[in-house]
């Protein structure tokens, strides 16, 4: 049987948190774009409304309401704001995911109940100056010298890695050579403060300008071997996993972006007059429009599947990379007309839609490229494209 209504307390949780988006963030979205400045005071609330932590069971602080609410929250927050949604997408699925999933008890018992309640933020050190999406192009090392892991390259482009609550690095690190003679992949937790990492924060960019990205160094840094995430080799694998899961969160970051950019140009549409009639009863944007609205319909089903195959633990990297695909490319799409639709008023940033704009552009970038998730849906079927 097919059922597509929400449970009542989706819907609820849906509009506490559109509520939360439009009066806490809506509020000071612009102004915090402008400064580049990271909003602490919105992570604090955001974790006392439940928003990290949302698959985590309670036994470790988490609120355990699953994947479909989880999607439903980044969304709404992407409605509203790119960057902040960015901090909750990042903060779950490459934060606290890969602890959740791979650590031991006494690592999730020392990070995640502060991880849950926003106190501290977790990041996924992996994307580096010269390996991105070939990852098996990484440099930085981890050498076990007696009881200790020494960590030594660097990473760039890692949200919510270098605040004034970031809290631990998950870090991908070259630990050695596998017997086929590739690269031992392995992933360490480095808490933020340990002598030998540094972490800078990363300003001047397009999107996502209130969200904390950094880059990260590390000379000689120390870890005690117990800080290894699961089995030493493993690090190619959680990688791959915690990705999958990832691209749940962009894939709702884009639903909701153009979610918020249709609304805007369909607003602007109804108030706007040209000739004596609302631009909007033109053809010309009317059908703008309704592809946008048909667009998003489709979208919203696509990524509310995979959240729910993830939810009920079937297969779903497959449809997590249609959706994050999809999702990314209508949020171009829509974002486009609705700058399109606001005329010379969209290059403002008095205007959402400028936002809008600017922050769609990094959604066919992370989490694994648009040409990428082509890869992985073509091996779904069965094909094997070459790419390198």
């Amino acid at each position: 049987m097919l059922d597509f209504e929400l449970s009542e307390e989706q819907r609820i949780l849906r509009k506490q948190i559109r509520n939360f988006a439009e009066k806490e963030i809506g509020t000071v979205a612009a102004e915090l774009d402008e400064k580049e400045e990271f909003s602490i005071e919105l992570v604090r609330k955001m974790g006392e409304m439940g928003l990290f932590g949302m698959f985590v069971s309670e036994e470790y602080g988490g609120s355990n309401v699953g994947y479909v609410s989880y999607i439903i929250a980044v969304e709404e927050i992407a409605r509203v704001d790119g960057s902040t949604a960015a901090t909750i997408a990042a903060g779950n699925s490459l934060g606290i995911g890969p602890i959740y999933y791979f650590g031991n008890d006494a690592q999730k018992k020392r990070w995640l109940p502060k991880l849950c309640t926003g106190e501290l933020l977790a990041s996924f050190g992996l994307t580096e100056p010269n390996a991105g999406s070939d990852s098996q192009a990484s440099k930085t090392t981890a050498v076990l010298d007696g009881a200790e892991w020494v960590i030594n390259g660097s990473k760039i482009f890692i949200t919510n890695s270098a605040s004034d609550i970031s809290g631990v690095c998950i870090v991908q690190a070259i630990t050695g050579a596998r017997p086929d003679g590739r690269k031992e992949v392995s992933c360490i937790l480095v808490p933020n403060g340990t002598p030998g990492f540094k972490a800078v924060p990363m300003h001047k960019k397009l999107m996502w300008r209130s969200s904390n990205t950094g880059e990260l160094y590390f000379e000689d840094c120390r870890v005690p071997k117990e800080n290894l995430l699961g089995k030493r080799g493993d690090g190619f694998k959680q990688m791959m996993m915690t990705l999958d899961g990832g691209r749940l969160s962009i894939g709702a970051m884009g639903l909701g972006g153009a979610q918020g950019a249709f609304e805007a140009a369909l607003k602007y549409s109804q108030e706007r007059s040209q000739f004596g009639k609302p631009i909007g009863n033109f053809e010309a944007n009317a059908f703008k429009l309704a592809d946008a609205a048909t667009a998003l319909e489709a979208a919203r089903l696509l990524m509310y599947k995979a959240a729910w195959l993830r939810e009920q633990k079937k297969p779903f990297g497959h449809v997590a990379a249609m959706a994050k695909l999809y999702c990314s490319q209508i949020f171009k799409d829509i974002a486009y007309d609705a700058v399109q639709i606001h005329g010379g008023y969209g290059l403002m940033k008095e205007y959402a839609v400028e936002r809008f704009f600017r922050d769609q552009r990094l959604l066919e970038i992370g989490e694994g490229t648009s040409e990428m998730q082509k890869i992985v849906i073509a091996r779904g079927l069965g094909l094997d494209p070459i790419y390198k």
